[in-house]
């Protein structure tokens, strides 16, 4: 059963009172018999990072064994802060500059006094929101520069402008500056859409109304006098009034709400993705003033450290000298106040509830937000590389085959004008429609993802990569959130001389139930029936203050953090402690039972929590505050001041309570999903930061490991002859999976880097503990890096963006950290069982079809480009177009294009057998579907029809010569629709109609162009049966030769329909 200790928690409190910082009367939470206030604020706030007030043995909650770097030391306000926020400021916290001037040069911070004079406001950027990508001057240059560093585009670019060059000019202008201008038009089109959208969202957000405190001449009415500003007219010293839902225009020190606690909630989703509101905390000082009128006579003045990129952390102070009024009862003593992360609001959040006064610190370019703000390089997938090298060697095609025809002339006259002539001619051999294809298929393949009933919720946000999710060999995943559903549900309880399993939880109820003076009745109504053991009696009343201690303590503290409590009633002063057991069993008395229960419940797969304590003395605490207050307010070194402090007066000789045990639950599918893949040729790491035996036990449950392989363990290496052994035993042994610890990890990368990433990635399985959110990423870039093959990674949380943001292909879960993972991924899913669908079905597909429209539509412009080589080389080698004008036009647009992007339909198997046999993935990413190889058979198969279509038009119909244009065009259309037709593995509706329609249209238009066409000889029978005869010889070889290969050497797909 599962205890509610939502429930106990006003119990848990009742009688404790939350130490403070400064030595005044502080209003009272409405939390009853609490009071809490600002006191040791950097052991709260909120909590980033794997699940707020859960059990969580990630590395940002411990240590980051990569850099070595004992962060169990470091208090901040989120894990992420004590992470990083300490070694980054004491490099870049700079000295207090002289009050009321911002510091020059390169130093950035700056102390702004309350009231600052017009020249200080004036040197600090606007606060103006500016998120367009251009302007009216850039945005043609940009575009253009963004199209033409393409080969496609680049080489169709010089082929129109040639155009204009009287010696050079083949044809109508219009048929090669019309395709070229379509696609740059869409694309420009959609440019300036897209930034005209993102200039009214930001004229919405600079004109938003804002009020501003400001001193008025003549006002008699109580509340303050304030003034309307836009946004955008916001300047640094301003007092923001701020209502309830309504958006921080900037980064602001909080200094007051309008809650009597000083506190106030704001929602964050928009800065940092996570769905769970932030507490912050008013400067105690003007939190205790009469009214928001006051603020107004303050003087103070305000110190914030330069502008860096990190929410997570803030260095400034709050110093009040008095008020301007003499009738203020405030002291004139100056005093300095730290001001630390939750004293902020940073701009783009939202306040939750009621109402707060702040003062503005950084505005425009220097907020948190916009610094934040940036621009993920452009994925480009594997396939687009493979085509443009395709391009490249048409593009050496096109020249050879265009210099091979004036030798064969002998190289007479102005040979090098004609083969810029002959170049432009065979500029079809790399066809521009091929991008455009490529482009509205991936909006198909988005589309159908996105609509797919079985994957809801699916949101494709990078629509340029859906071909990558069919050739994906590394798939790296979080656990925590991703794997399993992030819901601890409490197992074990372990006392020492005291243990409770999953059956006897009742039991722990009847003990805090003792503890708490609740009675049976009470019990039964909150927990149901007992079905265990009676309420304790006196005699166990020492069991049961025990449980309620590590109850007590878990309820009062956050994830892995401390906090000081007195006792209202016996004024018993005591910190309290909860974390990891590697952080807490340096810092708890000696046991001789913690590491080994520890390594016990890691061993079922349970998530381990210990819990301490240390009662202290009055004197104890006052010199405690002292030092923590005194290095709260320093601006060089703040949060190892701080953390130093903490370590000395607190993080010592803790009272070991218990230590409890959770289960997080697997999501729905993932065994299934996990052992698809696995027989889909992907091999899986996982990256956590559990505990090495946790780490294995889940590796079992969910199927990582196959049955009976081998799981070879490393950790707790500490030289690089260790690191060498291992390695050389896991040559031997490559059929194991490998689970590895953070720091043994970060020493065979150290030493042996190629070695053990050579080895590692032919492991099936490979299961990393105690992974930072960076080693995540260079864990990603290392096998991209290493085996040029596609890698999937897979994350919910803020601290898997870094590795989501580094694979070829990213898929965020939104989960319940929110959705940061989410929007930085490429693909946004809602569980990890959909992974299935995507890759196997949806990515198998995606692959195939794209491969197959791109080696078509090259085919279309081979073969075509083959013909006019054929005419040219009979008629003395002269650079004349065989086809002009409209013919040339309408070859790939209305006669063709329908039927060939039909094939982004096509599919060889049903999704059904696609996900019963996953080793049809397999095939895929051996990139045989679009290869050199299959390159040149199009090559030939061009060449081939090409030759056929325009040697048997001239030879066998000499006497009709000049109906030859009719009828090898009328051949050629024809043969490219039965091609099409060959082509289809399973047909669909459009298919059909596509082919008919386009023959239809063609046969009309017909009629509309007598320039080419003699209708007198298209309508006879001698027209039908010489293109019939040609469309034989050209089409009927390459069925039959389809027919015996498929009988021969079947494809793996056949086998199984």
């Amino acid at each position: 059963m599962e205890i509610e200790l939502s429930r106990l928690r006003g119990k848990n409190k009742s009688g404790y009172q939350q130490l403070q910082a400064e030595d005044k009367e502080e209003p009272t939470s409405s939390r009853p018999g609490m009071s809490t206030g600002r006191a040791m604020r950097s052991y709260g706030g909120a909590v980033k990072g794997k699940g707020r007030a859960k059990y969580s043995d990630e590395p940002e909650d411990e240590i980051d064994l990569l850099r070595g770097d004992e962060l169990h030391e470091h208090y901040a306000d989120d894990e992420e802060q004590a992470e990083a926020g300490a070694q980054q400021h004491a490099k870049q916290a700079p000295k207090r500059p002289a009050p009321t001037r911002q510091s020059t040069g390169k130093d950035k911070s700056r102390t702004v006094p309350f009231r600052p004079p017009d020249k200080l406001q004036n040197k600090f950027p606007a606060n103006v929101v500016r998120n367009q990508k251009y302007n009216v001057v850039t945005f043609l240059p940009i575009v253009f520069y963004e199209q033409f560093k393409f080969f496609f585009n680049l080489y169709f670019l010089l082929v129109a402008l040639s155009q204009f060059i009287p010696a050079l000019k083949i044809g109508f202008i219009l048929t090669y500056i019309a395709p070229l201008a379509f696609v740059l038009a869409v694309t420009m089109g959609k440019e300036a859409y897209d930034d005209y959208k993102r200039h009214l969202r930001d004229e919405e957000a600079n004109s938003a109304k804002y009020l501003i405190l400001e001193p008025a001449t003549a006002d008699f009415s109580d509340a303050p006098p304030t003034r309307a500003v836009p946004s955008s007219k916001l300047r640094v010293g301003d007092l923001l009034v701020l209502e309830k839902n309504q958006r921080i225009p900037a980064d602001v020190v909080l200094l007051r709400t309008s809650d009597s606690s000083g506190t106030c909630f704001i929602r964050t989703d928009q800065l940092d993705g996570e769905t769970d509101w932030k507490l912050k905390v008013a400067v105690p000082s003007c939190q205790n003033l009469a009214s928001d009128r006051d603020l107004l006579t303050l003087d103070a003045e305000i110190y914030a450290d330069a502008p860096i990129k990190d929410i997570h952390s803030f260095i400034g102070t709050f110093s009040i000298h008095g008020t301007a009024s003499n009738d203020s009862d405030l002291p004139m003593i100056p005093k300095v106040e730290p001001l630390t992360v939750e004293n902020v609001l940073w701009a783009n959040t939202v306040l939750a509830a009621g109402s707060a006064v702040g003062f503005v610190v950084y505005t425009g370019a220097e907020t948190r937000a916009v610094m934040n703000t940036s621009h993920p390089e452009t994925k480009v997938g594997l396939l687009d590389l493979e085509i443009n090298r395709l391009a490249k060697i048409l593009c050496a095609v096109t020249f050879a085959l265009s210099l091979v025809l004036v030798a064969l002339n002998g190289f007479r006259g102005l040979w090098w004008i004609y083969v810029f002539r002959f170049l432009i001619l065979f500029s079809s051999i790399i066809p521009i429609s091929l991008r455009v294809n490529l482009d509205m298929g991936k909006s198909v393949y988005a589309h159908q993802i996105m609509t797919d009933p079985e994957i809801p919720d699916t949101i494709v946000r990078t629509s340029t990569l859906p071909e990558e999710l069919g050739r994906i060999e590394y798939l790296l995943s979080d656990k925590t959130g991703t794997l399993t559903q992030n819901e601890m549900e409490l197992k074990k309880l372990h006392m020492g001389t005291m243990s409770y399993g999953s059956d006897s939880m009742d039991e722990v109820a009847h003990q805090l139930a003792t503890a708490f003076g609740v009675t049976a009745e009470q019990m039964m109504q909150r927990i149901g029936t007992i079905t265990g053991g009676q309420l304790a009696t006196r005699g166990r009343r020492d069991i049961s203050s025990r449980v309620r201690d590590v109850v007590l303590t878990l309820a009062l503290c956050h994830n892995r953090m401390g906090i000081i409590v007195r006792d209202t009633k016996t004024g018993e002063i005591t910190f309290m402690q909860k974390g990891a057991d590697v952080v807490m069993a340096k810092i708890v008395q000696r046991n001789d039972w913690l590491e080994e229960e520890c390594g016990n419940m890691a061993r079922e797969g349970l998530r381990t929590l210990v819990v301490g304590r240390k009662k202290l003395s009055e004197e104890a605490y006052a010199s405690f505050k002292d030092s923590y207050h005194d290095a709260s307010i320093s601006l060089e070194g703040r949060n190892e001041a701080m953390a130093k402090v903490i370590a000395q007066h607190l993080e010592l000789d803790l009272e070991l309570l218990g230590v409890t045990g959770v289960e997080d639950k697997l999501q729905e599918g993932v065994k299934s999903t996990l052992e698809l893949l696995r027989n889909a040729g992907i091999k899986i790491w996982m990256l956590t930061g559990d505990k090495v035996e946790t780490a294995t036990c889940i590796a079992i449950s969910t199927k990582l490991v196959a049955r009976n392989q081998y799981i070879h363990q490393v950790q707790k290496l500490k030289t690089s002859d260790a690191a060498r052994e291992q390695l050389e035993f896991l040559q031997n042994k490559l059929d194991c999976c490998l689970v590895i610890d953070g720091e043994s990890l970060q020493l065979c990368l150290n030493t042996f880097r190629n070695e053990f990433i050579e080895i590692s990635t032919k492991l099936s399985a490979v299961v990393a503990c105690r992974c930072s959110p960076t080693q995540k990423a260079d864990v990603a870039r290392l096998i991209r890096e290493y085996t040029k093959k596609r890698v999937c990674c897979i994350g919910d949380g803020g601290n898997d963006v870094s590795m989501i943001q580094a694979a070829d292909v990213g898929v965020g879960i939104v989960g319940k950290e929110g959705k940061q993972a989410s929007l930085a991924a490429d693909f946004s899913v809602t569980q990890f069982s959909y992974l299935t669908k995507l890759l196997m079905w949806h990515g198998r597909n995606s692959y195939r079809r794209s491969a197959k429209l791109a080696q078509f539509v090259i085919h279309r412009g081979l073969i075509i480009s083959i013909i006019q080589a054929v005419f040219s080389a009979i008629f003395y080698f002269a650079p004349i177009a065989v086809y002009q004008g409209w013919l040339m036009m309408g070859y790939a647009t209305i006669y063709t294009m329908a039927p060939v992007f039909s094939l982004v339909l096509d599919r060889d198997v049903s999704e059904d057998l696609a996900l019963l046999y996953p080793e049809l993935y397999k095939e895929l990413t051996k990139g045989r579907q679009l290869s050199f190889k299959t390159f040149f058979s199009w090559l030939l198969i061009s060449v081939y029809q090409g030759g056929a279509i325009m040697i048997m038009s001239l030879v066998l119909f000499e006497n009709e010569f000049l109906n030859i244009v009719a009828i090898s065009f009328t051949a050629l259309i024809l043969n490219e629709l039965i091609m099409v037709a060959l082509e289809i593995t399973t047909w669909h509706l459009y298919m059909i109609i596509s082919e008919i329609v386009t023959l239809f249209i063609y046969a009309v238009s017909i009629v509309f162009l007598p320039q080419y066409f003699d209708l007198r000889f298209v309508f006879s029978v001698r027209f039908a049966w010489k293109v019939a005869v040609l469309v034989t010889v050209s089409s009927v070889p390459l069925y039959i030769i389809k027919v015996v290969k498929s009988r021969v050497s079947p494809a793996v797909y056949s086998k199984l329909v």
